[in-house]
């Protein structure tokens, strides 16, 4: 993967929480690192990608009992996104995707823009059960997009990629890099993006991990714009405008819609809704490509690991992954906040600066009033 990068992950692709999901089973989405292989040498890659794979890599038969493992999470099961690294690396990759098929357990993926991404491959992977593929765009030209990839020529790929998902009818959610490098380029980004065809627009806010600690992240207070502007693009896009690691963007599009009117029950009802809540350990985990069990490729705390232990078991008991999914012991303003439960901070990027799963997330600026009560502790 990397920074939800090198090449994204796309959520739970065409997917809306059902009633009956309750984060403590099951999470929505299982990102699943493939391989750490990957052609590229992406600047803010969270895994360090290599060219070749690292030892330890998961088998095939390993492979295969970790989708053993998704299944018992029971129903409705997780939804899989392979990412790496570059997960078209995997020599057995369609062997994997069969054996999710198999299991009726629905995939995305997330391969990186190198020749391994073919109009061929794609249509492959298509017809072995993949719903969706997310594809990175982090510059409005070549000079930024492949500044930041570090291979010339990613720029032009991905435009022509872009135009191949969408010839076989492959759902494409691009992921874009914010950082205080190319803060400047997402109006243009979204520009360039209206002229192609996909279902959901992602913006990761970097945070400082594997080679992501080369770039800057954002300010608050330009974050914070960000967002806005974002909301405003949302109501005029025809894809869908999310975040990745910026959960307080939540809590800016709660207090906008509460400014035109919207009640909290109709801000709950809201398609903003559907993300409320997820976060690291709480709604995702992660597999790294060794098996190590973590609440998310950002969070690099391992819990377990799949060649060992079962992977719902973890999810459901262990000691990190249930104070994750209590807000009541967030520390600092998230500890204190009005908007814990429907955003409930970057607890990646919590430990990222303080080391301290459960601080407050310093991306936002927010500050709850003296007399604020928490959601959780209403």
């Amino acid at each position: 993967m990397s920074s939800t990068h090198p090449h994204g992950h796309p959520g739970a692709i065409g997917s809306v929480k059902p009633d009956n999901w309750v984060y403590g089973r099951a999470p929505m989405i299982v990102y699943w690192e493939l391989t750490n292989a990957c052609a590229l040498a992406c600047r803010h890659c969270r895994a360090t990608a290599m060219p070749d794979p690292a030892p330890g890599e998961l088998t095939t038969a390993q492979a295969i009992d970790v989708l053993d493992q998704v299944l018992e999470f029971g129903e409705p099961t997780p939804h899989v996104t392979m990412t790496g690294g570059d997960p078209l690396q995997r020599k057995d990759l369609v062997t994997l995707l069969d054996a999710a098929r198999e299991r009726g357990l629905g995939v995305s993926l997330a391969p990186a823009v190198t020749e391994l991404l073919t109009k061929e491959r794609l249509t492959e992977v298509k017809e072995h059960g993949v719903q969706a593929i997310s594809l990175s765009l982090d510059g409005v030209d070549a000079a930024s997009h492949d500044g930041l990839r570090g291979v010339p020529g990613t720029f032009d790929m991905t435009m022509r990629a872009l135009d191949i998902a969408a010839e076989v009818g492959l759902p494409v959610q691009v992921n874009t890099l914010v950082c205080e490098a190319n803060a400047g380029e997402i109006r243009g980004i979204y520009e360039l993006l209206t002229t192609k065809t996909l279902m959901r627009w992602s913006l990761f806010f970097l945070i400082s991990v594997g080679r992501g600690s080369e770039l800057v992240e954002l300010a608050p207070g330009p974050a914070e714009r960000l967002m806005l502007d974002l909301i405003a693009l949302q109501r005029e896009a025809k894809f869908q405008v999310r975040t990745t690691e910026a959960m307080s963007y939540r809590r800016v599009a709660a207090q906008a819609l509460a400014k035109r009117g919207m009640t909290r029950e109709q801000i709950e009802a809201a398609p903003i809704a559907q993300s409320f809540g997820i976060r690291d350990g709480n709604g995702v985990v992660f597999i790294s490509h060794q098996g190590e069990i973590q609440p998310s490729g950002f969070l690099p705390v391992t819990v377990g690991n799949v060649k060992t232990d079962r992977l719902a078991e973890v999810y459901q008991t262990s000691p990190t992954m249930l104070e994750l999914r209590d807000p009541s012991k967030f520390k600092g303003r998230c500890g204190k906040c009005d908007f814990q439960l429907w955003c409930g901070g970057s607890r990646a990027r919590a430990y990222a600066w303080t080391q301290d799963i459960l601080e407050t997330d310093p991306l936002c600026p927010y500050v709850p009033s003296a007399d604020a009560v928490p959601q959780g502790q209403r």
